[in-house]
């Protein structure tokens, strides 16, 4: 797995700006739209069930569960700015994930945060 599957976030030419921050300097906020998020839960196959297994006894990093926990959080986050763009925003602000385990089958990953629209100042 090379550098690039193990990161996510936006490419410099989003339509919706999303940051962890309550501000973005050199815009304002010109309305609230309100809470935005994006959901996703994935079970665990049983190869990487096994993988995790034999590596924790051993010591080192679960590269398939690293690889999967990548794409489930990608996928919430796009899920959150399609969820932004539809309600008419350009920007989220706050941007959060929050992870837990879904009944013992699976992970569900949350990205959440204040979906906003921006004007530059």
């Amino acid at each position: 797995m090379g550098i690039e599957e193990y990161g996510g976030g936006q490419g410099p030419q989003a339509d919706v700006l999303v940051v962890t921050t309550n501000d973005v300097p050199g815009y304002r906020v010109e309305q609230v739209i309100g809470e935005v998020f994006g959901l996703t839960v994935r079970s665990r196959h049983l190869g990487s069930q096994i993988g995790a297994g034999l590596k924790s006894m051993i010591g080192g990093e679960l590269k398939g569960l690293t690889k999967t926990l990548v794409q489930t959080r990608n996928q919430a986050m796009e899920r959150l700015i399609e969820q932004a763009r539809a309600r008419g925003a350009n920007g989220v602000l706050a941007f959060r994930f929050d992870v837990t385990e879904a009944a013992d089958v699976g992970t569900e990953v949350c990205a959440y945060g204040t979906a906003v629209v921006l004007a530059r100042e």
